[in-house]
């Protein structure tokens, strides 16, 4: 139970590194680490691949939530250093974080890479 709970945690950071490389809508200020997680939290089990097919309606809405987050550069640059940095050892498959964008109709490409520079984000 401890070692899924872990592998959803990881899969919230990595997503939220990814979707906050294109997202739009909320000052840097108002931005915390924190609320990025929490906005991910029901696409853990997506993003690990312990679930199969699409991500539920509430990941979607999280997304969704979080593409409202990034809304200033500053705002992308910070939420991308903060999964950055969280994300390596959640056991995200970077294939499901590739697809999310997509299966959750957030309207964006975005390249997941674990070598992402969160400077060169605009």
């Amino acid at each position: 139970m401890m070692a899924h709970s872990t592998r959803r945690a990881n899969a919230i950071l990595v997503v939220g590194m990814v979707l906050a490389a294109a997202m739009a809508a909320a000052a840097a200020a108002e931005v915390s680490c924190g609320d990025a997680v929490s906005a991910l939290i029901p696409c853990g089990s997506f993003l690990v691949g312990a679930v199969a097919g699409a991500p539920s309606e509430s990941c979607c809405r999280g997304a969704q939530a979080l593409r409202g987050m990034a809304g200033t550069v500053g705002a992308r640059r910070a939420l991308c250093r903060c999964l950055e940095q969280s994300g390596p050892s959640f056991g995200v498959l970077p294939d499901r974080a590739r697809q999310l964008p997509a299966r959750c109709n957030l309207g964006i490409s975005i390249p997941v890479s674990p070598h992402t520079d969160c400077d060169k984000i605009q």
